[in-house]
């Protein structure tokens, strides 16, 4: 009787054919310079300067900051996904002290960082001086700090980090969730927006399908970067699992 009920409620909704949906997709004007904004912001605030030299010249728009300082962020981002956030440290403070000292929990979580370096090259004692110096005394004032530290130290438990628990630490998107953090620090220090709005803007676009998915059979796009729309026989459950992909990317980022 269950499966009568769920055709019945598939079968009353209104099914749109993939022309018809390009169509109306076609009849939505969208200004060239909006577009041109969003993916010039996108550039910027994830500090790719290069990339918006290039873009600025093809499209005739200035970014919105001083390309020298999106070369400054880009310098410092480098050194982290490198592993050498001593450095980021020491070009962070020259470019703004002000950035790590009152931000305790960006200044903690860059100590981490250097934590899962000396583990990551093998440096045992010195992961150990570092810990019970620079991240234990921190960790007595703040439980979440405590947390954080115990799962880091969790890594010196397995010979074989693969098989760890908590391997993920030592995973590229690792360092890039510290250095996306102390990225949207110095946006903040600068009075400028610490999120593109790009990200935001497709997770907006797969709420929507879901939503619209409740009353009407329509195709959804399934690739990002093609923009494919999936017919509507083959569709399922995709709006759920697009919002969920979209959303390990924002952790992965932030």
């Amino acid at each position: 009787m269950s499966g009568n009920t769920g055709t019945s409620s598939h079968q009353s909704k209104k099914v749109v054919t993939k022309d018809d949906w390009v169509k109306k997709l076609e009849d939505v004007k969208i200004d060239k310079n909006d577009l041109n904004k969003l993916i010039m912001n996108y550039f910027v605030i994830e500090g790719y300067k290069d990339a918006a030299e290039t873009f600025s010249q093809e499209c005739g728009l200035l970014p919105s900051i001083d390309v020298d300082s999106i070369q400054d962020r880009m310098n410092i981002r480098n050194a982290i996904q490198n592993g050498n956030v001593e450095e980021a440290i020491e070009r962070v403070n020259d470019l703004n002290p002000e950035i790590l000292d009152t931000n305790p929990k960006l200044y903690f979580h860059l100590q981490q960082q250097r934590l899962i370096e000396y583990i990551r090259e093998g440096k045992i004692a010195e992961a150990l001086e570092f810990a019970q110096d620079e991240l234990a005394p921190r960790g007595e004032e703040n439980p979440e700090f405590l947390e954080e530290l115990e799962r880091t130290m969790a890594l010196l438990a397995f010979d074989d980090t693969t098989v760890s628990p908590v391997g993920d630490l030592l995973h590229p998107s690792q360092r890039q969730r510290t250095a996306s953090e102390l990225n949207a620090a110095i946006l903040t220090s600068q009075s400028q927006e610490k999120d593109p709005k790009l990200p935001n803007m497709l997770k907006m676009l797969f709420w929507a399908q879901d939503e619209l998915d409740e009353k009407v059979l329509f195709p959804k796009m399934k690739n990002l970067v093609t923009a494919e729309l999936v017919e509507v026989k083959n569709i399922k459950n995709y709006g759920n699992t697009a919002i969920r992909k979209i959303g390990r990317y924002s952790e992965m980022r932030y």
